[in-house]
């Protein structure tokens, strides 16, 4: 079953949730808890605008193993407008900040657009019924 609750209220979930294994390719990154619930991190990529990993501050390893003591995601966006209140589109970042009593890592995503499409990340939680 995949839950389809705000992007952010899925990720605050893996709060508390003992990471197995991370899973990173391209853009997407996939954490699978101890009771295989799998949370995916992605973009859909669209015309005229791109997402992606911009950043791992951290060490992927010192999140598996002991239960999550943050799981948090920050947001920022910035318009961008030309003279005569033209609009050049948006850039966002995005910041998943996670941690264990190991270690902390943050994901830094950015996005750019037109401003006709979205930039942000999805979030989805995949458990067993």
């Amino acid at each position: 079953m995949i839950d389809k609750y705000n992007d952010d209220t899925i990720f605050n979930s893996l709060k508390g949730k003992t990471l197995v294994k991370i899973n990173r390719s391209d853009n997407e990154i996939m954490f699978i808890t101890t009771d295989d619930e799998k949370y995916r991190l992605f973009h859909k990529r669209d015309c005229c605008e791109e997402v992606f990993i911009a950043d791992i501050c951290g060490d992927l390893e010192d999140l598996l193993g002991t239960p999550l003591l943050q799981a948090e995601s920050v947001k920022n966006k910035i318009r961008r407008r030309k003279q005569r209140r033209k609009f050049l589109g948006i850039k966002q970042w995005t910041f998943y900040k996670l941690a264990t009593v190991k270690g902390s890592v943050t994901l830094r995503w950015v996005g750019t657009s037109n401003g006709y499409y979205s930039v942000d990340v999805a979030c989805t939680h995949e458990r067993k019924i």
